[in-house]
C-alpha cells in the first residue's frame, strides 16, 4: 500500500548529521563528506519497492547529471532486512553497481538516520542548499508504477536546477509517494 511522505522535517530545517557506510566502497560517509558546494540531495530508497524500481534509472541519471555540478548526492536504505532481505547491503551493492550509481549508497541499519530525517517512504527526496537548509522535500515526478508514464524526474530536477542557478526553490511541493519504510518490530 502506497503512502505519502510527511513534513516532519520542515522546509528551512537543517540537515541532520549522519555517519553511514557506503555499501559499494565500504567507506564511512558523513554529512560533511557527502555535501557538495551547491548542496546535498538525500534520497531514501531500497531495492525491493516497486516505486523505487519504477524510478531507479532516473535516480541513476540524476547522479550522472548533477554530481558534475557540485551537488552532493547520497542514497540511503533504512529498511528492516530481517523482514525484507532483498534490502540487505549485499543486494544494495549489486543494485548500485548494476545501475551505475555514481554516488554513495548507504545502509542505515539502526534506522536512526531515517528517523532523524522523518523519512516515511521509498523513494523520498530531501534537497538541501549549501548551508544545509532544506529547500525541497517532495516527489521525483508524477509518474507511478503501472501509470504508463516514464520517470523523468521533472519535479526534483526543477528544484535542483533552481538551487544551482541561485534562484528560490518553489515552495509548491508535492509529497513523495511509495512504500512505507519497513521499521523493525
Amino acid at each position: 500500500m502506497a503512502i505519502e511522505s510527511n513534513n516532519s522535517l520542515a522546509l528551512g530545517a537543517k540537515a541532520p548529521e549522519f555517519t553511514l557506510v557506503d555499501v559499494v566502497s565500504g567507506k564511512a560517509m558523513t554529512l560533511d563528506t557527502c555535501t557538495g558546494s551547491r548542496g546535498l540531495l538525500v534520497m531514501f530508497i531500497c531495492k525491493h519497492c516497486p516505486y523505487v524500481v519504477h524510478v531507479q534509472d532516473e535516480i541513476a541519471r540524476l547522479g550522472r547529471d548533477y554530481l558534475k555540478q557540485n551537488l552532493g548526492i547520497v542514497a540511503i536504505s533504512s529498511n528492516d532486512i530481517v523482514a525484507y532481505p532483498d534490502d540487505a547491503p549485499m543486494h544494495l551493492k549489486a543494485m548500485a553497481e548494476k545501475l551505475g550509481f555514481e554516488f554513495p549508497f548507504c545502509f542505515d541499519e539502526a534506522q536512526s538516520v531515517a528517523k532523524a530525517y522523518g523519512a516515511a517512504c521509498t523513494p523520498e527526496f530531501f534537497l538541501f542548499d549549501s548551508a544545509r537548509t532544506l529547500v525541497y522535500h517532495g516527489q521525483l515526478d508524477s509518474s507511478r508504477p503501472k501509470s504508463g508514464k516514464a520517470a523523468d524526474g521533472a519535479d526534483l530536477r526543477h528544484a535542483i536546477d533552481a538551487l544551482i542557478a541561485g534562484k528560490p526553490v518553489s515552495r509548491d511541493q508535492k509529497p513523495s509517494v511509495g512504500c512505507s519504510i519497513k521499521w523493525r518490530g
